[in-house]
């Protein structure tokens, strides 16, 4: 303990021994004067001068001279034995309170010494309080609680940095390994340096569109939706097929039959974040789609007032155990950095985005192979469908 501070142990004793101390000196006052009214009451009264010669003084004592003397002797005693009482229950109960208040706050102790014990590599401890269901359980329950969720949010981190890594570090060996081999051969002719420029052009677009996507990522998940900068009303089925536009040269090349369902879907919130929403999910059904596979598009609006987009398409046969991981950044068909194309953050994104609006995405294998994933948002109000 530093001088000058004392511990909440020391401070309920203390609270606890000037409460003792304030209990007796009442209920010694209270029997002092309970007692003193009683004798009293309790004198008797008689007429005339009875009483005695006292030996000591040789002075006559009345009857009603000794009784008062013999009660203030007893109230004299009284209070003498009652402040020698009060000084031992006074010392039992500092000594019994800081006992007692040592085993009652042994519980912060362990999460004061689990908290001392943690770090940012070191997030496994855990209280583990065994005891009844009370405030201090309660405590150790929830910081329990609250330290899975940061070693779940750690973890995420290193294997994001860790996937952000990889991912970077693809287009730069690109990049690095044309320009050596144009430096190392000074007979070079024009066509081969502007096949590796163009090698090197798209490692560099590649590495753009990456350092873009994480910096949305970062930003979207940092809002909320009381927080977005920009709130309009947008239309759902409007934005999606703009999306599925921007894409139809890919449809096209690939031979995808494309399968739109457009129902009203009004939302409000930031145009920019909902056009992403929807052409990554767009997007994303194309380029992991089987070739002549179907692209199948809708949305609409449920009676109990959400706007939804769904999109699916054909591929892979995916268990319902690899669907939640694709939502993970840099995670394409279950499986880490496999794609072609892209950079694994596209469904990462959009449920960034869904979420700043206070909605959700949840997506579901499709049967017959491929994936369904479907966006909910809160519709916009009446007002704002004018």
């Amino acid at each position: 303990m530093s001088a000058g501070r004392t511990t909440l142990r020391w401070r309920l004793t203390l609270v606890i021994g000037a409460v003792t101390v304030a209990v007796g000196l009442l209920l010694l006052l209270l029997s002092y004067l309970l007692v003193g009214q009683a004798t009293r009451e309790g004198t008797i009264r008689v007429r005339g001068d009875i009483g005695f010669v006292d030996d000591d003084t040789g002075r006559f004592v009345t009857l009603a001279e000794a009784q008062e003397q013999i009660r203030q002797e007893a109230l004299q005693q009284l209070a003498r034995q009652g402040l020698l009482a009060l000084v031992v229950l006074v010392a039992v109960g500092v000594a019994v309170a800081y006992v007692l208040s040592g085993r009652v706050l042994r519980p912060l102790q362990q999460i004061t010494a689990t908290a001392q014990r943690l770090s940012a590599e070191q997030l496994s401890q855990r209280i583990d309080l065994p005891g009844p269901e009370d405030e201090l359980k309660v405590l150790a329950d929830t910081f329990d609680a609250m330290l899975a969720r940061l070693q779940a949010s750690f973890d995420a981190q290193r294997r994001f940095v860790a996937d952000a890594s990889h991912e970077l570090r693809t287009p730069l060996a690109v990049m690095r390994t044309e320009v050596d081999v144009a430096l190392a051969d000074p007979g070079a002719t024009v066509p081969e340096l502007r096949a590796s420029a163009e090698v090197v052009r798209a490692a560099t677009e590649r590495a753009d569109a990456l350092v873009d996507g994480l910096l949305l990522l970062a930003r979207t998940d940092a809002l909320s939706a009381d927080r977005l900068a920009v709130r309009e009303r947008v239309e759902l089925s409007a934005v999606a097929a703009a999306g599925l536009a921007a894409v139809a040269g890919e449809v096209e090349e690939r031979g995808l039959a494309v399968e739109v369902a457009w129902g009203p879907a009004p939302v409000v919130g930031d145009p920019v974040l909902l056009e992403r929403l929807a052409g990554n999910l767009v997007e994303n059904a194309v380029r992991h789609n089987v070739d002549g596979g179907p692209v199948q598009a809708s949305t609409g609006t449920t009676p109990d007032g959400r706007a939804w987009l769904a999109v699916a398409n054909a591929g892979a046969e995916l268990a319902p155990e690899e669907v939640e991981p694709l939502f993970e950044p840099f995670r394409r068909h279950g499986r880490a950095r496999t794609a072609r194309r892209g950079a694994g953050l596209g469904l990462s994104i959009s449920r960034a985005v869904a979420t700043a609006h206070g909605g959700t995405v949840v997506a579901a294998p499709r049967r017959g192979g491929g994936l369904v994933v479907r966006v909910d948002l809160p519709a916009a109000p009446p007002d704002d469908r004018r």
